[in-house]
């Protein structure tokens, strides 16, 4: 919500896309969120710039090998930053900026096949609630979105602030607070 409510013009798309594909009707269904592209775009763009653990649990190399001109033996815990992947500018053009438009056209995905987008981990060893997290977050926010429109009591978009609280998941250091207008 926080880079939606800094961005207008991506909530403003998102409203469009969202209230376009549901109407008045009262409750969103999957496939409802099926034909909302954006809304996916905004999603994948958002798990890009804040994955919800970003330094991904540690693992073991099976065998000897060489990355980048390092060598790492068999043996070695590495640790994955899937936070410095997201923000790596071979692989993501403008890579700070929160711009949804990126993975329209684009079949890079988070399921763990694309390494250049990892925020739920990839192989054999990666989350398993995938689908269902991104289900559910999808769900709330299409229903946040089509059926409010919202207010800052405060700052004010770009103003507001972003930073981060490490944990087992990453939380906003200071809470959002906006006010939600219903829909008439």
């Amino acid at each position: 919500m926080t880079e939606i409510l800094r961005h207008p013009i991506v909530l403003k798309k998102l409203q469009t896309e969202i209230r376009g594909v549901v109407g008045r009707k009262e409750e969103i269904s999957e496939a409802d969120l099926e034909k909302m592209h954006y809304l996916k775009a905004v999603t994948k763009e958002t798990l890009r710039l804040h994955p919800p653990i970003p330094l991904l649990v540690p693992r073991e190399a099976r065998e000897d090998v060489k990355i980048m001109g390092y060598d790492i033996a068999a043996g070695t815990m590495v640790i994955i930053n899937a936070w410095a992947i997201g923000r790596d500018p071979a692989y993501w053009d403008e890579p700070e900026n929160f711009k949804p438009e990126r993975f329209l056209d684009s079949s890079v995905d988070f399921k763990g096949h694309d390494f250049q987008l990892i925020p739920f981990g990839a192989g054999r060893r990666g989350c398993p609630g995938i689908a269902f997290a991104v289900a559910s977050n999808e769900l709330v926010l299409a229903n946040l979105v089509s059926k409010f429109d919202w207010q800052f009591p405060g700052a004010q978009g770009k103003e507001l602030d972003i930073k981060e609280c490490p944990g087992v998941a990453v939380r906003r250091k200071i809470p959002l607070l906006v006010i939600p207008s219903p829909l008439p």
